[in-house]
């Protein structure tokens, strides 16, 4: 694996069953890293198992809720006890439910997108910060143009205030951190081809809708691996705090 970009460089991932995750997982073992493929459906982890496997390195499957504190120190503590240290941090898990004012159901499904896309995001950071300092590591945080854009439909708020809230602790726990010298970015998506929505139950809600964007087009998942590989990278040494934005020109035309 010598000459590879991250040959015996430690990568943990959360959500990495599907999509961009997935795509991240097999991208890093191309590179040569020792990945950590997190998630909660153990049957999708074991097929990227499989599509890592051929690249030559066996991933470390860990099946954990990231809401959950103790299953999320359980997966840092593993991903330390097989490895002995971790140099990249990828927070992606993240979901969507179906919330609005009107609907009766913001505060639930508020609670539980939060623990996840936020409270799970800044529990793992936590976790897995002292482990950084050592590597003199980085994170990498995957938010959304729903940050920022209002959402299509009310029933995307509680999921746009969620992310919203991870760009704000991507730029905090950067500064916090970087006297360490570790790095924080995060990544900011306009829409990608995933199972997003049907993970979320809102494929009803999205059925007839056409999402525009200025280039007419919607990403791949590698896409925005790639831009993750990157800012891991040292070629990205000097940037921190920042929000990549790839959205095919989503928030030109919103």
């Amino acid at each position: 694996m010598t000459g590879k970009t991250f040959s015996n460089k430690v990568v943990f991932i959360s959500g990495a069953s599907s999509g961009i995750g997935a795509a991240t997982a097999i991208e890093f073992t191309k590179e040569g890293a020792n990945v950590v493929i997190n998630g909660r459906n153990e049957t999708k982890l074991k097929n990227i198992y499989k599509q890592c496997e051929s690249f030559g390195k066996k991933p470390l499957i860990i099946k954990a809720d990231i809401s959950k504190d103790e299953e999320a120190k359980a997966a840092i503590d593993e991903t330390i006890k097989t490895f002995g240290k971790l140099d990249v941090l990828v927070n992606n898990a993240g979901f969507s439910r179906s919330g609005s004012i009107l609907d009766g159901n913001l505060i639930a499904s508020y609670d539980e997108i939060m623990a996840t896309n936020v409270r799970g995001a800044m529990h793992l950071t936590v976790l897995a910060a002292p482990h950084l300092i050592k590597t003199k590591g980085n994170i990498i945080n995957i938010s959304s143009v729903a940050a920022t854009a209002v959402p299509l439909l009310p029933q995307f708020t509680p999921y746009c205030v969620s992310k919203a809230a991870l760009d704000h602790f991507t730029r905090c726990s950067a500064l916090e951190l970087s006297k360490h010298g570790i790095r924080v970015n995060a990544i900011s998506p306009g829409p990608v081809t995933t199972d997003f929505h049907i993970n979320a139950g809102l494929e009803d809600l999205m059925a007839d809708r056409t999402i525009p964007t200025a280039l007419n087009r919607v990403s791949e998942s590698i896409e925005i691996a790639d831009i993750i590989l990157f800012l891991a990278s040292d070629k990205a040494k000097g940037i921190t705090g920042s929000n990549y934005l790839s959205d095919n020109g989503f928030l030109l035309v919103h």
